[in-house]
């Protein structure tokens, strides 16, 4: 199933710098950009928290206690309140590119790979690989359902959702120049992260 998207609001919450891994944890969007995390306020529209994390790059997941970050070849795991890093555990090698969250394991992007690892959240061993036909940016666990942004030269970006088998079900074609990171949300919409800084709240375009 094909259908397009929109953009409900996009924000620039700091300034023009890359954006890596985006989550959400049902107030704050974070999002990793060079080595620190931030938590930026969407109904406030501000930036509330900023706790350095060495090697923060692509890769940010939430677990209702914790967030997760990919940070070169670990995942760290980050107490929210004052940015401490509680437990480490080995990333997978290969070039990662985003990671979501869901019933004790992480599900980690691989970029030019194309695949998305589904890793232990304890030990950081990998349990299952889904391949895909796109490069793999963000990946997000929603409600059960598997998604991650695609992009590629001269094609529209995308998000996708994954059948168990990693077989494509559904695609929403967003009219953007760059998905990043990923986190989908219990209303169906999805926080992006895109080009020059830019986090935007996506979703299913509404019929006129």
């Amino acid at each position: 199933m094909n259908a397009e998207a929109e953009i409900v609001r996009e924000y620039v919450p700091l300034d023009d710098g890359k954006l890596h891994g985006v989550t959400f944890d049902g107030e704050l969007v974070w999002f990793a950009r060079d080595g620190e995390l931030v938590a930026f306020d969407p109904e406030r529209e501000e930036v509330v928290r900023r706790h350095p994390v060495p090697s923060a790059g692509a890769g940010t997941a939430f677990d209702g206690e914790h967030l997760y970050q990919l940070a070169g070849d670990e995942i760290l795991v980050v107490r929210p309140a004052d940015g401490r890093i509680v437990r480490r555990l080995p990333a997978p090698t290969g070039g990662n590119s985003g990671m979501a969250w869901a019933d004790g394991h992480l599900w980690i992007g691989k970029y030019y790979g194309a695949k998305i690892d589904k890793v232990d959240a304890r030990t950081g061993e990998i349990v299952k690989t889904l391949t895909s036909d796109r490069f793999v940016t963000g990946v997000s666990c929603v409600d059960g359902a598997l998604w991650h942004g695609a992009m590629a030269d001269q094609k529209p970006c995308e998000l996708r959702r994954l059948a168990p088998d990693g077989s494509v079900e559904e695609v929403l074609r967003v009219p953007v120049q760059a998905i990043a990171g990923v986190e989908g949300t219990a209303d169906g919409s999805f926080w992006c992260a895109g080009e020059q800084g830019k986090l935007r709240l996506v979703r299913k375009k509404r019929p006129a």
